[in-house]
């Protein structure tokens, strides 16, 4: 795989996840899964109005994009996050932040010179 194919790759997996992450019902999925034990279906459907179909749906979809996984215990699918593809996206955002950041030190430099 050429360097620059990796790159395109590593961009859709971002974009992927990032999607995954830009639904409400997602994030607090999320947030229930950041304790960091892993959580049964019905344990994550609870206080929610939503069906457990429809949150397994949304589960489905944070596996998908990589930041969660499910683990099978007997009769009962458990999930958890994955912490590296998130270390990945922080990394990445912190990546744009610091290009930013030196894209509006330009700009002062400029207007003030």
């Amino acid at each position: 795989m050429s360097r620059a194919t990796a790159k395109r790759s590593e961009l859709e997996q971002h974009a992927l996840a990032f999607a995954a992450l830009g639904d409400e019902t997602r994030l607090t999925l999320m947030g229930k899964l950041a304790g960091g034990l892993p959580q049964s279906i019905a344990r994550l459907a609870e206080g929610s109005t939503l069906t457990r179909q429809a949150i397994t749906k949304h589960l489905r979809v944070l596996e998908n994009a990589g930041v969660a996984r499910s683990v099978r215990i007997g009769r009962e699918n458990l999930f958890e996050l994955r912490s590296e593809p998130l270390k990945d996206l922080q990394s990445y955002l912190e990546h744009v932040s610091a290009q930013w950041d030196e894209a509006l030190s330009r700009l002062k430099s400029f207007v003030e010179n």
